[in-house]
């Protein structure tokens, strides 16, 4: 006969975070809770290149630096689309110029972290730590997230990743992690049927102690995903974006979500970059112009961030690609944002104008953006607890809810 001992059921739910403390009810069967606002990350690892993807094609020195793989400018076949005459997107994130026209869409370029590293473990980790200092081991949003209000939504932070991003790691509020909301079930050794389903529930009907309380809500969280009603039918999502049809289907469903981060690979553009960053930028304007177009009127109480750990070397090297680099850039999507402008002090690219000789230079610092998503998007007050040790500066790329 199979049984699952408890122990074996709490690592059976597929990528379920849990911590020692948690949420005292599921949401199914309850009022659906006030609509709060939900905050979308979408982390682009490998470090983007951010020249190519929103092109400074009026600074003479860019075509200078890249003369293989630089894009053509506007007017021209495969040129960048302009944006206000000094940016443009690359060609390939067509679907996102007329978010950006519409001012649904804005963009904070020679953004990153103060520090100079240009390893991608160290600098991820600043990203999503909120800091710059090594000893800091919880995330920014995880931190975020203990500031607001509490909730009892089983489903309040999900991460669409093979684990437990560091940015929802060390807070207080429990996390749903997994590759994709389809992904998460319960596994054993052969199929869950009704007999073993009840069987489960017994297990786990009673008791107070940790792993009771795991394994209680695993199963209520497995039951509300199952539950979820479809994608939407009239609204097509490319190959790779389905991170954001699942962030898409708990916004409709009214399921609680406060906070969605989702992992996408790949970025890190060493050689052929010409060949394989336009294929990435293709999938990821196509995906946020679906997601913006199956969020409806829903719109209004979101915003997507998409960020990188850094960005790359104002030159193209030997191998048709970029080397590990310093400023990046930022785009936000929602109703909130203070759309249809390129945020931020533009350095330069001329050899004296650039960071070490070599990399676009950082002249926004990225936590004053997150600092800025926390406050006027979240509603969190205590910043210092966002972005410790840091002094704020205001941006003015939200306005407050």
């Amino acid at each position: 006969m199979f049984t699952l001992s408890r122990r074996s059921l709490l690592f059976a739910a597929s990528g379920l975070a849990v911590s020692a403390l948690l949420p005292r009810s599921a949401w199914a069967g309850a009022e659906a809770p006030r609509r709060r606002p939900i905050l979308c990350v979408i982390f682009l690892r490998g470090g983007v290149d951010a020249l190519n993807v929103v092109v400074p094609h009026a600074d003479a020195a860019y075509r200078r630096l890249r003369p293989g793989i630089g894009v053509p400018g506007p007017g021209k076949a495969d040129g960048v689309l302009d944006l206000d005459g000094q940016f443009g997107l690359h060609p390939r994130l067509a679907p996102l110029r007329s978010l950006f026209q519409a001012k649904e869409l804005a963009v904070v370029h020679a953004v990153g972290s103060p520090h100079p590293t240009r390893s991608h473990f160290e600098a991820q980790d600043y990203a999503e730590t909120g800091s710059v200092s090594s000893s800091t081991r919880d995330g920014w949003l995880a931190r975020a997230l203990d500031e607001l209000p509490k909730s009892e939504s089983l489903l309040r932070a999900v991460a669409l990743s093979s684990k437990r991003p560091l940015a929802l790691r060390g807070g207080s509020v429990d996390v749903v992690s997994a590759k994709s909301l389809e992904r998460f079930r319960l596994r054993s050794p052969k199929p869950l049927g009704p007999k073993f389903a009840h069987a489960f529930a017994d297990l786990y009907g009673a008791g107070d102690d940790p792993v009771v309380r795991a394994g209680r809500n695993a199963l209520a969280v497995e039951r509300l995903l199952r539950e979820l009603p479809p994608t939407s039918s009239h609204v097509k999502y490319p190959d790779g974006a389905r991170p954001l049809a699942d962030i898409a289907r708990l916004v409709h469903a009214d399921a609680g979500l406060e906070v969605a981060f989702a992992d996408v690979g790949g970025w890190d553009t060493h050689q052929g970059q010409g060949g394989r960053l336009p294929r990435l930028l293709d999938g990821l304007g196509k995906g946020l112009a679906a997601f913006r177009q199956d969020l409806g009127d829903r719109f209004e109480d979101v915003l997507v961030v998409v960020m990188s750990e850094f960005g790359r070397t104002a030159a193209e090297n030997g191998t048709g690609g970029t080397d590990h680099g310093h400023g990046g850039a930022m785009l936000l999507l929602g109703g909130r944002v203070v759309g249809g402008q390129v945020h931020g002090k533009w350095p330069g690219l001329e050899r004296e104008q650039l960071h070490e000789g070599r990399d676009l230079a950082v002249t926004t610092d990225y936590r004053d953006v997150i600092a800025e998503v926390s406050r006027s998007h979240l509603g969190v007050t205590m910043l210092d607890r966002v972005v410790p040790g840091h002094t704020v500066k205001p941006l003015g790329i939200l306005r407050a809810s």
